[in-house]
Parts: structure tokens; sequence; C-alpha cells
């Protein structure tokens, strides 16, 4: 989704899909039209300092799915902490996580959701032989580039998410338009742990433990996920404060 992603990996790109709306409709819709239950749906947060605007949301949150923007001050601090990590290489079942490495251009808010989709107990909300069910099943054993390829190659994906990118309360962009503006996802993975998702990487982020009965919207958690984003920026003298969150969780009754 973002300029930068694209100058970064523009080699690598081979599609280019319409950027996603960070709207709960919009990416809820999504979900149940790759099938996942309508159990689970995606909700605005409105403050992560607001007890009362926090406490409107149904609980535990599986995931939550943050947009940013991709400035000068959060590049900087990408660069110097991928700067010395390996390319992750890891697949199959016992992954802490399921990560996708992102190679179609402006599909972040896509991988964003699958990644959502993929771990923890949302796994376990998906319609038996549906779309999404079946490209996670396939994607368990891949390793991230084998797994990159499994998407581009999904036309149910690639349908679906035309669909949702038309559906947004704003005009969608053109396909080839540079945005910059990124999404990231964070989730616990099988050991207990936030990791920070987000296909532009080299691989998933782990941002340490997470306590027993704290899900990924708990006050600590969040000063390791949306706040260290916010506090990059303006640590870094950055002035881009164009964030926005939605969280995965239970459906309203």
């Amino acid at each position: 989704m973002a300029s930068a992603e694209g100058q970064a990996a523009a080699s690598k790109v081979r599609k280019q899909f319409i950027p996603l709306e960070n709207n709960p409709e919009v990416m809820s819709s999504l979900l149940y039209n790759l099938g996942m239950s309508r159990a689970l749906a995606f909700h605005d947060v409105f403050s992560i300092d607001s007890p009362d605007l926090l406490a409107i949301l149904p609980r535990p949150v599986y995931a939550l799915l943050l947009v940013f923007p991709v400035s000068d001050a959060y590049e900087k601090a990408r660069v110097s902490e991928d700067g010395s990590k390996e390319d992750y290489s890891g697949s199959g079942s016992e992954e802490k996580v399921m990560w996708f490495k992102q190679t179609i251009g402006n599909a972040c808010g896509l991988i964003g959701l699958l990644h959502a989709a993929a771990n923890g107990v949302p796994g376990e909300h998906l319609e038996p032989a549906s779309a999404l069910h079946e490209l996670l099943r396939s994607a368990v054993p891949l390793l991230p580039g084998p797994r990159a390829e499994l998407l581009e190659s999904s036309p149910n994906l690639e349908a679906a998410h035309e669909t949702a990118a038309k559906a947004g309360d704003t005009e969608a962009p053109a396909a080839d338009t540079n945005i910059d503006l990124h999404y990231v996802c964070f989730v616990k993975g099988t050991d207990g742990h936030l990791y920070e998702l987000d296909g532009r990487r080299k691989g998933p982020l782990d941002r340490g433990p997470v306590k027993d009965g704290d899900d990924v919207l708990a006050e600590e958690v969040l000063e390791r996920s949306v706040r260290r984003f916010m506090k990059v920026e303006q640590d870094n003298g950055g002035e881009e404060m164009r964030f926005s969150l939605i969280a995965l969780a239970p459906a309203d009754d």
C-alpha cells in the first residue's frame, strides 16, 4: 500500500491491487466472502486511551489491524531494525505464527487481514472447504516465497479483494496509485507472544510475551504495538499522526 513499499520491492511486484479502506464493515465483508464465520467481526477502535471507548469493544480481541503513515521517521526505524535480521524461512505446523510476504502491490490491507485470519482463534472459525480455509491449508507447508506465489495465483482472493476495495465509504483509487499509508497486524502466537506481522518486513517480529488472560488490546500489549508506532513517529521528530485501528473480535449480538 505504501509508496516506499513499491520503491523497495518494485522488481518483485507482479500484480497491483486496489488499496483497501480501513473500514470494519469492508474488512468483515471480505472475510465473510472468503469463508469466515459471522461469529467474528472487525470493530473500530476509536481510542486506545479512553476506558469508556475501550469498554464498548467485544472481548477478547484476537487481532489488531493498524494503518499508519510510511513517514521518514518510520522508514528510518524499520531499516535500522531490519538491517541485522535474516529473511524468515519458516513453514509448517510448528510455526509460532503464519506469516505472508507481500509481493502484490497495494495489497498490505489484504495481507494484514490474512494475518488476522490465519493466526489463533480466528482460524477455528473458517467454513470447511471455503476459499479461505483451502488457501490457508495450502499455505501451511510452504516457504515464504511459494506462499506469496500462492496468494498471487488465487482468483478467489483477487475477486473478493476487488469487490471489497470498491465497497468503501470513499471512492477507490486506481490500483497503480502510490499510497503513503500501510497496514500492520498484531496477533498472539502459539507461544503466547505478541507478534507484529507485516509483509514488507523480513519476517514476523516477536514483541515479547503476553500475560495469561490478556488479549492484544490489553494496556501493556498496546505499549509494544500501537503506542510503539506512535512513539517512533514522535521520537524521530515526525509530524505524521494519521493512524487508524480496527480489531477482530466476537461479533456484536
